[in-house]
């Protein structure tokens, strides 16, 4: 696996992570407003709040790393296509003929 998966990889495992802790401590919000006074549920809104926030700046990081990672890839498929046409027409083709033996099954 290379150094770029890798990161994807933990970045993906991060914000799994970050959800997880997020709806736990919603489920506790829930639990605790029904019959909590004041004091605890501002307490708990207020660790619900920063755990969205640490939520949505891992989303906001994981979607930039993955726009950077697309945009590489898609510079990276242009120029084997202008490099190698006939080889890039090949490979749609067989791409193709795959597909539609998979899909007339």
């Amino acid at each position: 696996m290379n150094d770029h998966s890798t990161q994807l990889s933990l970045g993906r495992q991060k914000i799994a992570d970050d959800l997880r802790t997020l709806v736990a401590d919603t489920e506790e919000l829930l639990r605790l407003t029904a019959t909590a006074s004041g004091e605890q549920v501002d307490i708990v809104r207020a660790r619900l709040r920063a755990r969205l926030d640490d939520a949505k700046t891992a989303l906001a990081e994981a979607s930039v790393t993955a726009r950077a990672k697309y945009e590489v890839a898609a510079d990276n498929a242009d120029r084997y296509v202008h490099d190698k046409p006939w080889q890039a027409v090949g490979i749609g083709v067989g791409v193709g003929i795959l597909l539609g033996v998979l899909a007339a099954r």
